[in-house]
């Protein structure tokens, strides 16, 4: 890579910016990882020096989100899955970038080593995204040919991954969010409808508020149904079939 005398942090300010530009056209996080291998290896690589890209993120009570700039990657990507080592996974453990000049003189994962080498793997660059809280990521570039990052590669990949850990970050806080406000409603929701059907047995039965809702958990356990959906049939039944409606402002 030709030293251009800029630092890959200011090479790479807009990298950030892009990646909230991606959030806004998905916020979807695995597309939005889909985009951003893309946009790795067509900002990373160039020519006579073809890379591929696997990003992957885990949080916490969510299903790992992976994503691939092409099917190799992804195959790449599967093998430590499948093998349980491999330099994504020892990047995520230190937390520092793991750099594997030639996968055919690694010993450290003989096993992930051989398949990746079989699949035309040769260089791997792993480097951990620095996220928020409990969340962890990785974005990992292979190369076909030995020897592919040298220093100066190896500083801009890093500078890369810097900049775009900040606005995927933001992606993250943003689907988190998301996520307490769906909890939230549902829970009011929920909580409406139970509510609604303890007035409704309070008034057919004139028993107090306990005794209503002992009412209502019993024959949930006895119907081996949510306690929810027995109140809703409760709410449906007294209002002669119709829909429960629940009314909160956006």
């Amino acid at each position: 890579m030709v030293d251009t005398g800029v630092s890959g942090g200011e090479v790479f300010a807009d990298v950030a910016a892009h990646v909230q530009d991606l959030v806004l056209q998905s916020p979807d996080v695995v597309r939005l990882l889909d985009s951003l291998a893309l946009y790795a290896v067509a900002r990373l690589g160039s020519v006579g020096r073809e890379l591929f890209c696997g990003i992957s993120v885990s949080r916490p009570k969510k299903p790992t989100a992976a994503a691939a700039s092409d099917t190799k990657a992804r195959m790449l990507d599967q093998l430590e899955l499948k093998y349980g080592q491999g330099p994504a996974d020892s990047a995520v453990g230190s937390g520092s970038t793991i750099h594997v000049s030639d996968l055919r003189e690694e010993t450290r994962w003989p096993d992930y080593a051989a398949a990746a080498t079989h699949q035309g793997a040769c260089s791997v660059l792993a480097m951990p995204l620095q996220l928020e809280g409990e969340d962890r990521g990785v974005l990992v570039l292979y190369s076909g040919q030995p020897d592919a990052f040298g220093p100066d590669a190896v500083a801009m990949a890093e500078a890369f991954t810097e900049q775009a850990a900040k606005g995927l970050a933001l992606t993250l806080r943003m689907a988190k969010l998301q996520d307490t406000k769906d909890g939230l409603s549902a829970a009011m929701q929920t909580r409406t409808v139970i509510d609604l059907a303890t007035g409704a047995i309070m008034a057919q039965n004139r028993c107090s508020q306990d005794d209503a809702f002992k009412v209502l958990r019993e024959a949930s356990n006895s119907r081996n149904m949510k306690l929810r959906d027995v109140a809703s049939l409760v709410v449906s039944s007294v209002a002669g079939g119709a829909k429960t409606i629940t009314y909160f402002d956006e």
